[in-house]
């Protein structure tokens, strides 16, 4: 009776050990990079290249300083997109480079003279509400709706005209069907009426680090206090 009592104390450590190997396996670390001068503080990104402000390769972080990022992405995630996007410097990335970060977006086009300038003072005003200390946490996204004609050259100089060149302001150009992939995801109906001019819905969305949609405002000139509210909340967890 000693020897089986052995075997299974024996039996059931192997069982444990298996297990927490298996759950420890299940917490990978990403690789990531960063600009050797630290021109943009503690920003990481997931993929090699160079540092936009100065251009140094960006160097590969030591694993054991590295931030520990979850690799799992949740099935409400906009990071489950895997179309590529054109930013207004004319680089590619997938939505999920934008991971880590709280996400204002909303879906313009430049040659609008309706709804999309009052949708850039709407963004604009919400970005003066919140502290510039939390600027390196937070990601302002213009998606256009007309990427036939809003070019990654057409966007940055729409950024520059209307003040929103810096960091924490980004354009994308996609396609057509992941523009309306993307619009279907935040419930924005738009339609061609024109060459150059469309009817769309005016709303502007908030996700959180991970993707997850937290809050929507929707019209043109309203109350914000709940948007920069939620945004705030958000940024602080």
């Amino acid at each position: 009776m000693k020897v089986v009592k052995y075997i299974m104390i024996f039996l059931f450590s192997i069982t444990l050990l298996s297990s927490c190997k298996e759950e420890k396996n299940n917490t990978n670390l990403v690789t990531v990079y960063e600009c050797p001068m630290l021109c943009e503080g503690d920003k990481m990104y997931v993929e090699g290249g160079s540092c936009p402000v100065c251009k140094m390769d960006l160097a590969q972080k030591n694993q054991n300083e590295a931030k520990e990022l979850a690799t799992d992405i949740s099935e409400s995630s906009i990071f489950n997109l895997t179309s590529e996007w054109k930013t207004e410097e004319n680089k590619t990335i997938h939505l999920e480079d934008l991971r880590g970060k709280t996400l204002v977006m909303v879906m313009i086009y430049t040659t609008c003279k309706a709804a999309c300038p009052r949708l850039v003072a709407d963004m604009r005003n919400i970005e003066a509400k919140i502290p510039k200390e939390y600027n390196e946490d937070l990601q302002y996204v213009l998606i256009s709706i007309d990427p036939k004609n809003d070019t990654p050259e057409r966007l940055k100089a729409f950024a520059k005209e209307n003040f929103m060149d810096d960091e924490h302001w980004t354009f994308l150009q996609g396609t057509e069907e992941s523009v309306r992939e993307f619009a279907n995801v935040l419930a924005v109906k738009y339609k061609q009426i024109s060459p150059l001019d469309f009817s769309h819905s005016n709303i502007i969305s908030v996700f959180n680090p991970e993707g997850e949609l937290v809050h929507q405002q929707e019209g043109l000139g309203v109350d914000n206090k709940e948007t920069v509210a939620s945004i705030l909340e958000t940024v602080k967890n």
